[in-house]
């Protein structure tokens, strides 16, 4: 990096101007929230989703058209990028990159792979196991920021038998910057959610010699297949002596007993208006098709509202009004009635159990009222089982389905919500259905004024994609702190 940058780039700084933050792969912007609500300025993105990029530039450049079109980094050169939104010269544009390369991006590349790319990005231009890697490069190269942030699923520590992370800070450390990484679970950091990724911090060594994460602010102990994923992606750390010599990988920082608490699922939800899925089957007021946000119902839950609730409706700048449009759910017909009897905690093995004791029962009142049985595997024995029974295997798919316990937080929300939300069913057995997209949102710790546009399935997909936004905000106060401090 050229010397006259970082000092323009520092100076800028000392005169009280926000660090500038180009976020790559931005989704609809749960890195992009955090770092804003940490005092920097959004100055541009990049997602090649339509709905996720619509929702960036309304969320973050108040709907401006130039913000809201969906762009390939494949086809996007960084002048071409600046020049579209009037930022002039990348070198001068951005602070901060952020941002995570689908992991898919890094299958098999391998170390040497990636020296030679850094070296020679061209080299493996239309390798589509390298390629968004190699543009994520580009663009640190061209717009020579001051830190960048990656973000990961744990499994990039150990992808197809390479430490991709290591392999990453290798290649920006030639870069002159110092980096580090390590594993942070969201739940630790007030968002009401078990949720585990690699975080990877890199800052030019010409403002900091050290790279650190931020404390945890919240106490939870992890169930022990969390343990258990994050023992499998630092498998290759513990077999490697380079572990605590030459490795960039710094241990994830402690949750100490005298924490405050973790936000429950309970609190995080409870003051949201109550859907009685049942009856709104029964009155014919839910039905099949795209669920849009064209429907405001008013929101009436001051007295429910819990210190995490309010941080929810009160978040500055993304205040919740008396309306909520995307208060919306799924139309699971076949499932409600079984929603209603899981205990909390209960999964698909336990749910298709039931499911089939459901099935019993039906078969006996209908015995009682028509004075006759249904032949076993007849057609009208079958159809009958499918509108109780979940096709699935149980053996196959246990974690498929999960009661939310109201008094824990919530397992990870993934992507697949935009395609079902049996992961995340509702704790309240009354209103026996799966959480809508604010109530997904409220679990990502989206506030309430954060817009997601398009209709329900791809707005679940834009909330499963993102970085919480409290977790966001925590790396980036920090990160801004270190570099603010190195500047003066």
């Amino acid at each position: 990096m050229d010397p006259k940058v970082v000092k323009a780039k520092i100076a800028r700084l000392k005169n009280g101007h926000r660090p500038r933050v180009l976020d790559l792969f931005s989704g609809c912007g749960g890195l992009s929230l955090g770092f804003c609500s940490a005092g920097y300025e959004i100055t541009a993105a990049i997602e090649y989703e339509a709905y996720a990029a619509k929702s960036h530039g309304v969320n973050f450049h108040n709907g401006d058209p130039r913000h809201c079109i969906a762009r390939d980094i494949t086809k996007t050169k960084p002048v071409e990028l600046t020049e579209a939104l009037g930022l002039g010269d990348p070198v001068a544009a951005f602070d901060v990159i952020v941002g995570g390369p689908p992991c898919q991006a890094f299958a098999r590349v391998g170390r040497s792979k990636l020296r030679e790319v850094a070296d020679h990005p061209e080299a493996y231009r239309h390798d589509p196991r390298a390629r968004l890697y190699i543009e994520y490069l580009n663009y640190v190269e061209a717009c020579l920021p001051l830190a960048v942030v990656m973000e990961n699923v744990p499994d990039m520590l150990n992808h197809g038998g390479h430490n991709i992370a290591d392999e990453v800070s290798e290649v920006l450390t030639s870069r002159g910057y110092h980096c580090r990484y390590t594993l942070l679970n969201a739940v630790h950091y007030g968002v009401p959610q078990m949720r585990e990724r690699m975080f990877l911090i890199a800052i030019h060594q010409e403002i900091a010699q050290e790279v650190s994460f931020p404390f945890t602010s919240h106490m939870y102990d992890l169930p022990s297949g969390y343990e258990g994923t994050r023992n499998c992606a630092l498998k290759l750390l513990q077999d490697n002596p380079r572990q605590h010599t030459g490795s960039f990988y710094l241990p994830s920082p402690d949750a100490q007993a005298d924490l405050l608490p973790a936000v429950t699922a309970k609190q995080a939800v409870q003051d949201m208006p109550a859907i009685d899925a049942r009856a709104l089957l029964t009155n014919g007021k839910l039905k099949r098709g795209a669920r849009r946000f064209d429907a405001p119902i008013p929101w009436n839950g001051a007295d429910r509202l819990s210190e995490y609730g309010k941080l929810m409706r009160n978040w500055p700048g993304f205040s919740g009004s008396d309306t909520i449009a995307d208060h919306v759910i799924r139309y699971l017909p076949r499932d409600y009635e079984l929603f209603s009897r899981l205990r909390a905690g209960d999964q698909y093995p336990q749910a298709y159990k039931m499911a089939e004791k459901m099935f019993e029962e039906t078969l006996e009142t209908y015995q009682n009222q028509q004075g006759r049985r249904i032949s076993k595997n007849s057609r009208e024995w079958t159809t009958l089982k499918n509108s109780i029974v979940p096709p699935y295997d149980p053996g196959k798919f246990p974690n498929k389905w999960r009661k939310m316990e109201p008094d824990a937080p919530c397992r990870t929300l993934l992507a697949h919500l935009g395609k079902d939300s049996y992961s995340h069913i509702h704790y309240d057995s009354r209103q026996a259905r799966t959480i809508s997209v604010r109530e997904a949102a409220r679990l990502q710790s989206f506030p309430d004024g954060f817009i997601f546009c398009g209709t329900m399935n791809p707005a679940f997909q834009q909330i499963g994609n993102a970085v919480p936004p409290l977790l966001a905000m925590a790396i980036a106060t920090h990160l801004k702190k270190q570099i603010t401090e190195a500047s003066k």
